[in-house]
């Protein structure tokens, strides 16, 4: 079935009457080019209109319904964090009333805090470990400034949010009013996003930082107010850092993949996903990923396997 929706959205794209126009194009087709009518004997080609409508009604509606689902959790975790960032602020700037034995208590920590403490030498392995601090901050410098990620693993911004998946990326654009399906412009491309209302600057207009696939990627307005647009990646095992090059970047080390999507994937797929996310976590602990260490085992082996042979002054990248 999905194999059509590129030319089924290229009409509905057409279609300044929305579906109501579509329709009418798709029965008088089958009306004027086939026997869709005639063919099946009185009220057959009835029947079988109503049966496809209520199976892929029923199926509509439970997506629907999980997509709400999924948007209210959003919503609420939205909600909670930025009461949670409130509520930390507000304590912040709080001036506490203390006695004058916790005044005097405090004022003792503070000149213990000031007096000079002797300090040993620097065991090797405490040494070690500073300079593995030292780089994982000297490492951390590249995302300074960087956006955490939303719930959705994108980004909140003040026009549009959106979210991802390794599979795809899921747009959201608040419109601001009640619209049709004929105000506005949207324009997907292999490498490049356009999105608007008729006659007002365009909200959206730049480069995909990746490419996408067309046949593959869909849009629909939702409640009037609300477009949606479901972008598929043609790269399934990379996260993207912004939805267009004029955006913000988001750390894309702080995205938590959901564990239930990697038990979707077949096997293969599943096998690199887990492989990819692994090596970024050993990158981020300064850890040789599973390549490098299938490498250094190799050479173990052969070390051990040649004990006549002096490996002293070898290097090993």
């Amino acid at each position: 079935m999905e194999k059509f929706d590129g030319v089924l959205l290229g009409i509905a794209q057409e279609c300044e009457g929305g579906v109501q126009e579509m329709l009418d194009v798709i029965f008088s087709f089958l009306a004027r080019k086939t026997d869709f009518y005639t063919g099946g004997g009185d009220g057959a080609a009835e029947k079988l209109v109503l049966d496809k409508y209520r199976n892929h009604g029923k199926a509509a509606w439970d997506e629907q319904k999980k997509k709400k689902l999924r948007h209210e959790e959003a919503d609420r975790k939205m909600k909670e964090r930025r009461e949670k960032e409130e509520k930390e602020l507000a304590s912040q700037s709080q001036i506490q009333e203390v006695t004058e034995e916790e005044a005097n208590q405090i004022e003792a920590e503070e000149k213990a805090k000031k007096a000079p403490v002797k300090t040993e030498p620097v065991a090797p392995a405490a040494s070690a470990a500073k300079d593995d601090k030292d780089k994982d901050e000297e490492e951390d410098e590249a995302d300074k400034g960087k956006m955490k990620p939303n719930d959705r693993n994108g980004a909140d911004l003040d026009k549009y949010n959106w979210g991802q998946t390794l599979q795809e990326v899921e747009l959201r654009v608040p419109l601001g009013g009640a619209y049709k399906a004929r105000d506005l412009v949207v324009s997907i491309e292999k490498k490049h996003l356009k999105v608007g209302i008729k006659g007002q600057p365009f909200i959206i207009d730049a480069d995909f930082p990746k490419e996408v696939k067309l046949d593959e990627s869909t849009w629909v307005l939702e409640d009037k107010k609300t477009l949606l647009l479901n972008i598929e990646k043609v790269n399934k095992m990379e996260w993207w850092n912004k939805l267009v090059e004029s955006d913000p970047e988001i750390n894309t080390k702080k995205v938590q993949p959901e564990n239930s999507k990697l038990s979707d994937l077949d096997g293969e797929t599943r096998g690199m996903v887990e492989k990819m996310m692994y090596d970024q976590r050993q990158k981020e602990m300064g850890k040789p990923t599973s390549d490098e260490q299938k490498k250094q085992d190799v050479m173990s082996q052969f070390m051990k396997s040649h004990p006549e042979m002096d490996f002293s002054k070898c290097k090993f990248n």
